[in-house]
C-alpha cells in the first residue's frame, strides 16, 4: 500500500501531541506556528482521518490520534536504532545522565563499578538518585531507572536485567545454637525478618516440590532494604530470606550459610530491569549506560 504522508512530518506530530498545542510545539521545534499547522493537516489528509481536537486554547488527541501518536513513537524509535545500528555510536556519549536505582542495588552492584564505567566514558556526568521509592521518572526528569520486580506501566519501556533467587541464610553461630540440619523444614520458627514485599500471610514455598507456605507477615521484621536483611542475619538475628546477589559473598567466605536445603520458593527473588519512557528516543548516553548495566548484570 502507497504511503501518502511524509515520515519527516512525524515528530512534529509527537511534539504536538506531548505538548498538547500548536504554538508550544512550534516554540519546542524553532518553527512557525503557520508551519506546525500546515503540517498537521496534511497528515490529516493524507491519512483521512482527524488527528486533533482544536479549540481556542488548546488542542487534544483524537482517539485516531492517539493510535497514530502510539504507532509514530514506535516508528521514530525503530528508525533511531536503524540509525545507531548502521553509525555505531554516531557520537561519543557525553552530557548529564540522570538514573534511579535502589540503595542496594547502587550499593552492592553499581558503586564498585562507577570507576570503570567512568574510564569507558569519561565524557558522561553520571548524577544517581539512589532511592527504594517508587518514582515518576517523566515527573523527576530521570532518563533511566532499574526496578526490582514487576512493572505494569505501558507507557515505559522496560528491558530485563537479571533473574535471582532467594536465599534462606543464616550464620554459623545461628545454626550452631539452633541445631539447625539439612533435613530440617521448619522455616516459621526461625525467620525472624525479611524485605517488605515479602511479607505475606501465606508466602508460597517448596517442601521437596510440594507447594505449601509459611506467614511472613505475623511476628516477623519487616525492612525495605535486603542489605539490611543481611546483615541482621549476620548478627545472628534467626535466618532471613535474602536474594542471592546481595549475599554471594558472604556465601562464599562462610559468613552465611544456605539453610533449610528442602525449602525453595515460588517467588522470583529480584528481577532486575532498567526503564524509560517510550515517548524519548533513546540517547547515545542512555544507551551506553544501558549496556554497561547488562554486562554488570551479567558478571553477577
Amino acid at each position: 500500500m502507497e504511503r501518502k504522508w511524509n515520515i519527516e512530518h512525524l515528530p512534529v506530530f509527537v511534539q504536538v501531541a506531548e505538548t498538547l498545542g500548536i504554538s508550544a510545539a512550534a516554540n519546542q521545534l524553532d518553527l512557525p506556528k503557520s508551519s506546525v499547522s500546515k503540517i498537521i493537516s496534511q497528515l490529516e489528509k493524507a491519512l483521512g482521518v482527524r488527528l486533533l481536537e482544536r479549540n481556542s486554547r488548546n488542542v487534544r488527541l483524537t482517539t485516531e490520534g492517539e493510535v497514530f501518536y502510539r504507532e509514530s513513537i514506535r516508528i521514530l524509535e525503530q528508525v533511531d536504532e536503524a540509525a545507531h545500528t548502521m553509525q555505531g555510536l554516531v557520537s561519543h556519549p557525553s552530557g548529564r545522565l540522570t538514573v534511579a536505582m535502589p540503595i542496594a542495588f547502587s550499593r552492592e552492584i553499581m558503586a564498585p563499578r562507577l570507576s570503570e564505567f567512568a574510564a569507558l566514558y569519561p565524557d558522561i556526568a553520571l548524577e544517581i538518585v539512589v532511592t527504594n521509592q517508587a518514582l515518576d521518572i517523566i515527573k523527576e526528569q530521570i532518563d533511566l531507572a532499574v526496578v526490582v520486580g514487576a512493572l505494569n506501566d505501558s507507557d515505559l519501556i522496560v528491558k530485563t536485567l537479571y533473574h535471582s533467587r532467594l536465599c534462606c541464610v543464616a550464620s554459623p553461630e545461628y545454626i550452631q545454637a539452633e541445631g539447625l540440619h539439612d533435613d530440617m523444614v521448619n522455616l516459621q520458627s526461625h525467620v525472624r525478618i525479611a524485605e517488605s514485599r515479602y511479607a505475606m500471610r501465606r508466602f508460597p514455598i517448596r517442601i521437596d516440590q510440594t507447594k505449601s507456605q509459611i506467614d511472613l507477615y505475623s511476628k516477623v521484621f519487616r525492612v525495605n532494604d535486603p542489605l539490611s536483611v543481611r546483615d541482621a542475619v549476620i548478627s545472628g538475628f534467626g535466618a532471613g530470606l535474602v536474594p542471592y546477589q546481595y549475599c554471594k559473598k558472604q556465601l562464599a567466605d562462610g559468613t552465611l550459610q544456605e539453610v533449610f536445603p528442602k525449602v525453595s520458593f515460588d517467588v522470583t527473588a529480584a528481577t532486575l530491569s532498567v526503564i524509560y519512557p517510550t515517548r524519548r528516543l533513546l540517547s547515545n548516553k542512555s544507551r551506553a549506560f544501558i549496556d554497561f548495566l547488562t554486562d554488570t548484570c551479567n558478571a553477577i
